[in-house]
């Protein structure tokens, strides 16, 4: 066990990513920068193959960001102005302001233990004008989709998945993002397969939304003279799919490295005064994020940042009780599982380049604080 003093453990570790990957990412810049096609260079096209063939989905299409791909998924199902999305409350806001930003109305539902959405309460927030259910695979854990598609289906209902924390997990051997009629991910900086800035794209497994989805994020154009709708820019540069299909090859050990820092966070921690959510059968977890639900919260995140440990909280103010939301009418004690859990959860270094000794350390610092 390291001793405590000159110990320091970063909730995340960009440089050493990049000091890993240096030799690789600079011959790729010095290449694609060298060819002087830095928008829509056929380093797009080639980051969309890897990405279909990775995450298994008949389409893929690369976007800006995340919130870009959710704004884009949700205007190439046409859901707009009276329309009703049902979506969780504990989500990062890019899942809420993409709905408000296409004109809809987020209706909020509760959740589950494991921060994922509740599929009882998302029954109970159905109403005639109810367009999509829009789930949230938060910290790496798929959603319960299999009740969330069948209340779809009764409902006639369209799924956009905000997959945007989950690359590479499955739920029942699926991967994330192919269950809904669209799944949006993140490539920020700070995901599993990340780039360096904004990023993301889409899955879908239909064609005629996946080529909308390309015109959506090229100003509508059909051809460089013929615009079919109006719409933004949302390409995403050649430089970053190059660093992302590189990424991609690793992204596999990056998940073990991940998985294997979990599996001993939950051998380690004395669970008396912290909930971990276990991980059920059906679930491969690629743990975006660490989280426990603990006891005294605030107070263990500061013993640990005495200790030389980083932290964080994912995310501290529910959505509904934004001052953005307040136009949406909810109010304090609206849905007591969330509420509960902000007070509690903590994030845990999580990334691949902790060693077994820091995650001693770690769990030996929050069981000591319990004592």
């Amino acid at each position: 066990m390291p001793a405590a003093e000159g110990m320091r453990i970063p909730y995340v570790n960009l440089a050493a990513q990049f000091a890993e990957e240096r030799e690789a990412l600079m011959a790729l810049a010095e290449d694609v920068l060298g060819k002087g096609m830095w928008v829509g260079g056929p380093e797009v096209e080639i980051f969309e193959k890897a990405l279909r063939r990775y995450c298994e989905a008949d389409e893929a299409v690369a976007v800006g960001s995340g919130t870009d791909a959710l704004i884009l998924g949700l205007k190439a199902l046409d859901i707009g102005a009276g329309d009703e999305v049902i979506t969780p409350p504990n989500s990062f806001i890019s899942s809420t302001a993409a709905i408000a930003l296409v004109g809809a109305r987020p209706v909020f539902a509760d959740v589950l233990d494991d921060q994922n959405i509740d599929p009882e309460a998302v029954e109970a927030a159905i109403t005639a004008k109810t367009r999509a259910i829009m789930p949230v695979h938060l910290t790496g854990r798929v959603a319960e989709m299999d009740a969330i598609l069948d209340i779809a289906q009764r409902h006639k209902v369209k799924v956009i998945e905000d997959a945007a924390q989950s690359i590479g997990s499955r739920y029942d051997g699926k991967r994330s993002g192919t269950f809904g009629d669209v799944g949006c991910f993140s490539a920020h900086p700070l995901k599993n397969l990340n780039a360096a800035g904004d990023a993301g794209f889409v899955l879908t497994g239909d064609g005629e939304i996946a080529e909308r989805i390309r015109r959506l994020r090229n100003l509508g154009l059909a051809n460089r003279d013929e615009v079919v709708e109006w719409a933004a820019v949302s390409r995403l540069d050649t430089l970053q799919c190059a660093i992302l299909t590189e990424r991609l090859q690793r992204l596999d050990g990056v998940i073990e490295r991940r998985r294997k820092n979990a599996a001993l966070y939950h051998r380690l921690v004395d669970r008396r005064h912290v909930f971990i959510p276990p991980d059920r059968d059906c679930e491969f977890n690629t743990f975006h994020t660490f989280v426990i639900q603990a006891e005294r919260r605030d107070a263990l995140k500061q013993h640990l940042a005495d200790r030389g440990i980083g932290t964080a909280i994912h995310y501290p103010i529910p959505i509904h009780r934004q001052p953005a939301a307040a136009s949406l009418g909810y109010g304090k004690g609206d849905f007591p599982k969330a509420e509960r859990q902000v007070e509690r959860i903590l994030s845990l270094p999580i990334h691949q380049f902790l060693s077994q000794a820091d995650i001693e350390y770690v769990a030996e610092t929050i069981n000591g604080f319990y004592r």
